[in-house]
């Protein structure tokens, strides 16, 4: 399953970059976000592992993020693996003066019972949870009250 989003956040690049490249950071856009703890290689560089802890409901998911290209200021790429799911994130953000262009595309390949529930959920569900990260992470950047944080 294959698909691409893009938003446009109303920060200048080098901002929304400040904000997006920080780990503290996802508790404030990333729902049901509860860890992120680094595990291998030098933080933030390409190949560098983490492990990433959220809570849906009362279903809790732990995924090993790998850094698969770090060049920011204009790109970000990683994998993603869990239990069932393999997913592989590409992250473009384009300077337009005071704005930032977020052009994300997303990949999964599922196996198992997860290989199942996705052909069910369809790929609107999927796009649809990326879109709402994003939307949470605009919000979060351009400081909508709602997403309060000290950065």
């Amino acid at each position: 399953m294959k698909y691409n989003l893009e938003i446009t956040i109303d920060l200048p690049r080098d901002k929304v970059i400040e904000k997006f490249d920080n780990p503290d950071n996802m508790k404030y856009w990333q729902k049901g976000f509860i860890s992120f703890e680094h595990l291998d290689g030098e933080p933030g560089t390409r190949g560098a592992t983490s492990r990433l802890k959220y809570k849906w409901g009362k279903r809790e998911m732990e995924m090993i993020e790998t850094i698969t290209e770090r060049s920011l200021p204009d790109a970000f790429h990683g994998t993603y693996d869990t239990k069932g799911a393999f997913n592989i994130q590409r992250n473009y953000f384009y300077d337009q003066g005071n704005q930032t262009r977020w052009v994300s595309e997303t990949e999964f390949e599922f196996s198992g019972l997860m290989k199942f529930m996705a052909f069910f959920m369809g790929k609107k569900a999927f796009k649809k949870q990326s879109l709402q990260f994003m939307e949470d992470f605009k919000s979060f950047a351009e400081g909508n009250p709602r997403y309060a944080a000290d950065s």
